[in-house]
């Protein structure tokens, strides 16, 4: 099969549920310590072989641009002051990849946000992050990368899942799966927000896909679903009776950055293992819990 060379970011969203900050800061650029949520997402991408992103913004949503670009003013104070390092790790910032941007002019759900990148998979099979969810993981372990792998093992579709309790599951997507391989499953069905009665398992997507191109024709036909949205689920799901599609419960946490108990245990639990500040933070906690 085809290298995943290529990813798309739907980050065009409100961010309602982390109000009053997102009013003015996007949700994908509140900082987790001190590198903005949609850092880390690109980050994924890099280590796991993407070389291609196109980024879904909305009005409102340009200083995710101006992250990823040049800052002469700032690159050059940095260097005046003697800060080299500093100074290279700006300009490697807006040297991460080749990333482009695209404004989704109505919020019209997640599967028309996907949609919007037609053009620019150009025919390819892409990864999709969602931009709500940064996944941190080990070394080699990027969940974005493992479900690459199994895109080029199985040739179907691959979602990331992880096990949500039973009133998590109402709010977000039910699979059925049966067990492929270590941490890989076959999906047979999935359903958005679930009524209790039509839970299929606790098993749900989340944050990352590799689809293949034929998720746009799909895309297409896809009536507005929960919400009066276009849900990528839905489109996902006839492309798992279709073809099927592989579920990968991958390595690494995820942190919904769209919930405010998610910002914080990011923040949390990130900067706890942060080179710089890491052991005066476990510290200062551990002074908190007295």
């Amino acid at each position: 099969m085809a290298k995943i060379t290529k990813a798309v970011i739907p980050a065009a969203g409100l961010g309602t549920r982390v109000l009053p900050a997102t009013k003015s800061i996007p949700k994908e650029m509140l900082p987790i310590v001190d590198k903005p949520a949609i850092h880390y997402i690109v980050e994924e991408c890099v280590r796991s072989g993407i070389t291609d992103i196109l980024i879904i913004t909305s009005r409102g949503k340009a200083s995710m641009e101006d992250y990823f670009d040049r800052s002469p003013e700032l690159e050059e104070r940095l260097r005046a002051s003697g800060k080299e390092a500093l100074y290279r790790e700006m300009v490697e910032i807006s040297q991460m990849a080749n990333i482009q941007y695209l404004r989704q002019k109505e919020t019209k759900g997640l599967g028309h946000a996907v949609l919007q990148a037609k053009a620019f998979a150009a025919g390819d099979p892409i990864a999709v992050l969602y931009g709500d969810d940064v996944v941190i993981s080990p070394p080699g372990k990027e969940a974005i990368g493992e479900l690459a792998a199994a895109y080029e093992t199985y040739g179907l579709g691959v979602v990331g899942i992880k096990e949500v309790t039973p009133q998590q599951i109402l709010s977000y997507s039910s699979l059925a799966v049966t067990p492929l391989a270590d941490r890989v499953f076959k999906v047979t069905d999935m359903i958005e927000k679930p009524a209790p009665d039509k839970v299929l398992s606790l098993y749900s997507i989340l944050g990352r896909c590799v689809l293949p191109n034929e998720i746009f024709d799909i895309l297409e036909a896809t009536p507005p679903g929960a919400g009066g949205e276009i849900q990528l689920t839905d489109a996902m799901k006839v492309l798992t009776l279709q073809k099927g599609m592989t579920g990968v419960n991958y390595t690494g946490k995820r942190y919904d950055m769209g919930s405010k108990l998610g910002v914080l245990q990011a923040i949390v639990e990130v900067g706890l293992s942060h080179p710089e500040i890491g052991e005066n933070f476990r510290d200062y906690l551990k002074g908190l819990a007295l």
